[in-house]
Formats: C-alpha cells, sequence, structure tokens
C-alpha cells in the first residue's frame, strides 16, 4: 500500500554534478555530519543494477559498505551512491518504495510498513 501524496526527495551528488563513486567518496567532509536518510548503491556494469537500498545515519552506513565483501565484489564494475535527507519518521516507508522499485541484489528485506512514493535518483 503506498500513502497518498508523491515525496520529492533531493538526491545528492558529488562536485560537478556527477554521480558518486562509493570508494572514492570522502565521508570526513562536512556534508556528511548530522546527515541522516536513505542511500542507494548501484554498479554501472554493461546492465546497471542497484546493489543495495538503505537508510540511516549517511555517513556510518556508507563506511561499513565500503568494506563489506558482499558490496565489494561489484567494485570492478564500479560502485556509486547516492542518498537523500528523510526524517526518522519516513524513512522505512521511503526505503520500502526503493526497495520494491529498484530490487536490490542484496540486502534484507523491506520494512513491514506502509511504502511511501517518493522520486527515484534517476
Amino acid at each position: 500500500m503506498l500513502t497518498s501524496q508523491k515525496k520529492t526527495l533531493y538526491w545528492q551528488k558529488c562536485q560537478g554534478d556527477v554521480w558518486c563513486n562509493l570508494l572514492k567518496l570522502n565521508l570526513e567532509h562536512e556534508h556528511f555530519d548530522n546527515m541522516e536518510g536513505v542511500y542507494v548503491i548501484w554498479h554501472a556494469g554493461t546492465s546497471p543494477k542497484t546493489v543495495y537500498v538503505g537508510q540511516g545515519i549517511i555517513k556510518n552506513c556508507l563506511k561499513r559498505h565500503k568494506e563489506e565483501e558482499e558490496i565489494l565484489k561489484f567494485q570492478n564494475y564500479n560502485l556509486y551512491v547516492t542518498w537523500a535527507n528523510v526524517t526518522s519518521d519516513h524513512r522505512d516507508g521511503v526505503e520500502k518504495y526503493l526497495i520494491n522499485q529498484l530490487s536490490p541484489l542484496l540486502g534484507e528485506r523491506a520494512p513491514d510498513t506502509d511504502s511511501i512514493e517518493v522520486n527515484l535518483p534517476w
């Protein structure tokens, strides 16, 4: 079930308005201080695929993913990431919507809540 109104997220890119390479991303930059929300990791292989969709404190989550073997097995295809600020009361619903729409290759099941429709990153 979807909530009735689509929410607009502001998906982040890196300097130069380009998608951020997960493994080269400087998570110590002040931009990430107190940044919480949802994020999408994908690979840019011949047939690009969403690798993981998650939520939480962006800096901490992405630091962890940069070291996870199951994520790193896609590094030869270039791993990219984008994130959006989402309040804690909407995160589960937004994450569920993104998981259902993007069908990530990895990750746990979607949260048990109503989906909150949002714009996709691309």
